[in-house]
């Protein structure tokens, strides 16, 4: 079993969804089947089949987030520092063709959202940027084509 690489921020939140998932989707769905189960014949009610989907559903879920749990390897960010780009990194980078600025931490792949600039360590702008340093130039193949990014800053929060 290969280790999952995960910020500690990126562990509380699949322990919260866990959580989230047995606690409150649960016990939601068990009151749909025992609801589904009064209107009778279980082999045509609909409600009833629907309900025991949405709970293997949840179930598999559950198990999924507790393996990558069991599998993670939780990184302590804060204890981290240097010029070199790694896990857990927050780099500013501006984009060679456009001149815009952007910021991107190198988070898990189960913890990434783009939208808030938290890139998967296999993204491959992450991979581009892994061992690199500041003043450094990177390629990355995108769907749109290359795109070149400098790197202008390096921190570790």
């Amino acid at each position: 079993m290969d280790k999952i690489p995960m910020t500690i921020n990126g562990y509380e939140n699949l322990q919260a969804e866990i959580k989230r998932l047995k606690t409150t989707e649960r016990p939601q769905i068990i009151a749909a089947i025992a609801e589904a189960r009064k209107h009778g014949d279980l082999s045509e009610n609909a409600e009833y089949h629907a309900a025991k989907e949405q709970q293997a559903m949840n179930e598999a879920k559950i198990s999924d987030l507790e393996d990558k749990l069991s599998r993670a390897d939780v990184i302590d960010i804060s204890k981290l520092s240097g010029n070199i780009v790694k896990f857990g990194a927050m780099v500013t980078v501006i984009d060679e063709d456009t001149e815009k600025e952007a910021k991107y931490q190198i988070v898990g792949e189960f913890e990434s959202n783009i939208s808030e600039g938290l890139i998967s360590i296999s993204s491959p702008i992450a991979r581009a940027l892994i061992g690199k340093t500041i003043g450094d130039s990177v390629e990355v193949a995108t769907p749109g084509g290359g795109k070149s990014y400098e790197i202008i800053k390096i921190k570790y929060a």
